[in-house]
């Protein structure tokens, strides 16, 4: 389908097809429901069409199954016949095909190393991720503002550990310029440095850091030609730390937005970026954060990228964020309790009324496989809420084996990019320099105070003898010495 990605049947018998529209797919959407419902196979399902017609995607498997969609479907799957039953009641001509693929991963193992700098993150993040104080946020400030004027390249934790030293030791100078600077909350950033770094967070900073461009590619010869790269983020080690996988989802969003010239309104995408566990972004987020991702989520899209949230339940989503995904797919709530009833009934109202049914009893009822879906239409107008049935996928459904995804890795485009380290001159050498050069000039200096100190004792030492007291000291011991000797010849003389 050229104009949109098919994403079922709904309606009666499920015939009616359930289309996302392409000039709408930068218009943001919603992957919710309860644990088990077939949320991971929608953002599947989205991945490889979104793929199919050019469009490069970017999400994190979170579970580890997400891999599959390097590798075809297969009718020797087990469920390749219900796959099949399926796509006929829908109308669907399936075809298994893998698409291409780019593992990623923080730690080096299920994927090429991805990294940002320290300075590209920024305090504002960063500060989220170490979970700081306003008091200790505003020395973070004040110590990426000192990096700035002095031209020292923050790359890495190191670096950052060696500033903060720097700045607690000019604690007192760098107050008169910028207020308050407490050593107290100098030494709370470094522990919490320490924290992240026990975390994993070390392998996240440092260089080569990411090029934007290597996950906007399309393929330009092979079988996949013209097939956008689906780019994987492994996540499941990510879980320990979920503040470090929030944290660096809202830096590529950051940077998609800063870095990306408009396109206003475009036939498809450049770009879509799904969020998975969304409610990780906003769990404690301090507002100035939530904000920023208001903001990102209203303005990326006229750069030409789409952002998907996947999660359990719509509300895990502030208002001002949700009210921005037009395309949404919600697979069964459950409604255990009086707050499940509640969200039930929020997540219902939230979508455009179908007369041939309940759309919170739909919710509620829908089985693993089945939606309640809501496309954007002509004009970006809400779609009739429809109950649908989710076409299956055309690559493996679940993980392929290490042995493939190495091979996967090593005809990668980006193998051999990413995996050494860079090491430069960077603020945590440039410091030592610095130390180590006022540590020497001290020395100097120390040296040449106590040269004319020892020249001054030693001449008023031998200011206390003058000549005069030398002559009468020589003479009274050669008297002495005369003395001596004449009284012994006297004394030989009397034997």
């Amino acid at each position: 389908m050229s104009d949109g990605i098919f994403m079922g049947g709904g309606g009666d018998g499920y015939t009616d097809a359930q289309v996302l529209l392409l000039q709408y797919a930068n218009r943001h959407g919603l992957i919710a429901g309860a644990t088990g419902t077939g949320k991971t196979v929608t953002l599947q399902i989205l991945a490889q069409g979104f793929s199919a017609i050019g469009v490069p995607v970017f999400l994190s498997d979170v579970k580890g199954n997400l891999s599959g969609l390097a590798k075809s479907g297969s009718a020797d799957f087990k469920l390749h016949d219900p796959f099949m039953a399926c796509a006929a009641t829908i109308g669907l001509d399936l075809q298994y095909s893998a698409f291409p693929v780019t593992f990623w991963d923080l730690f080096g193992e299920q994927g090429h190393p991805i990294r940002t700098t320290v300075a590209e993150m920024g305090p504002l993040l960063l500060s989220n991720l170490m979970g700081l104080s306003g008091a200790q946020e505003g020395v973070l400030y004040v110590a990426f503002r000192v990096a700035d004027e002095d031209g020292l390249p923050l790359l890495d934790l190191e670096d950052l550990q060696a500033l903060l030293v720097w700045v607690g030791q000019n604690a007192k100078d760098l107050s008169l310029r910028y207020g308050n600077v407490a050593t107290s909350s100098v030494g709370a950033i470094q522990r919490q440095l320490l924290v992240l770094e026990n975390q994993g967070g070390a392998g996240l900073f440092g260089e080569p850091a990411l090029d934007l461009n290597d996950i906007m590619a399309t393929e330009k010869d092979g079988p996949h030609t013209g097939r956008g790269r689906i780019n994987i983020l492994a996540s499941d080690k990510f879980m320990v730390s979920p503040k470090l996988y929030a944290t660096f989802l809202l830096w590529l969003s950051s940077e998609l937005f800063e870095e990306l010239p408009e396109v206003g309104n475009a036939d498809k995408p450049k770009l879509v970026f799904f969020f998975d566990e969304a409610h990780l972004l906003f769990d404690d987020a301090p507002k100035a954060l939530v904000d920023k991702i208001e903001r990102v989520a209203r303005l990326i899209r006229s750069k030409g990228v789409g952002v998907y949230f996947i999660t359990q339940n719509p509300s895990d989503v502030p208002e001002d964020v949700l009210g921005q995904l037009g395309n949404r797919v919600q697979h069964a709530l459950r409604a255990f309790t009086a707050n499940d009833q509640k969200a039930l009934k929020q997540a219902a109202a939230t979508y455009r009324p179908n007369p041939k049914f309940d759309s919170a009893k739909a919710i509620r009822e829908v089985g693993t496989g089945e939606a309640v879906t809501s496309m954007l239409i002509d004009k970006g107008v809400p779609g009739i809420v429809e109950r649908t049935l989710i076409r299956p996928p055309s690559s493996q459904l679940g993980p392929i084996t290490k042995a493939q995804r190495a091979a996967v890795m090593a005809a990668s485009p980006m193998a051999g990019k990413y995996d050494a380290r860079l090491d430069r001159e960077t603020a945590a050498e440039m410091l030592a320099k610095r130390a180590g050069a006022a540590a020497q000039a001290a020395e100097k200096a120390e040296v040449e105070e106590e040269t004319p100190q020892a020249e001054e004792r030693e001449h008023r030492r031998g200011r206390r003898y003058t000549d005069r007291d030398v002559e009468r000291s020589s003479s009274r011991r050669s008297t002495r010495s005369d003395d001596s000797w004449g009284g012994a010849i006297a004394t030989v003389v009397a034997k």
